[in-house]
């Protein structure tokens, strides 16, 4: 067995993949209005988003009787001020909770959360 992606499930499935794209530098495989693909030019794992059209994004910090988190992506950085800078700069939005001084926890276009961090 071979894990090929990871789907995440959008309203706008192309848009989610343009901000992905821009952020990891991964090129689009595939784009269809439904369903697109990202993966490194190395072959691996990669990224696809499908059209969810009553996607509901989750809720960080989590709270009770709201949407919670099923999964983020966790995106190792040189430097974090310029990562944060640059996923602003595509249409993320830094969460207000910061758990760590090493991660920035941030929202896709979608909602969906993911982590920026530094070792």
């Amino acid at each position: 067995m071979k894990l090929t992606s990871t789907v995440l499930g959008a309203p706008e499935p192309r848009a989610l993949a343009a901000f992905d794209s821009t952020l990891l530098g991964w090129p689009i495989r595939t784009d269809e209005p439904e369903w697109v693909t990202l993966r490194p030019d190395d072959g691996s794992a990669g990224l696809s988003f499908q059209l969810e059209t009553g996607h509901v994004p989750p809720v960080w910090p989590p709270a009770d009787g709201t949407q919670q988190m099923q999964l983020h992506l966790d995106i190792e950085v040189d430097d974090l001020e310029g990562a944060t800078a640059t996923a602003r700069a595509a249409g993320a939005v830094v969460a207000d909770f910061q758990p760590q001084d090493d991660v920035r926890v941030c929202f896709d276009p979608a909602g969906h959360p993911f982590c920026l961090w530094t070792r």
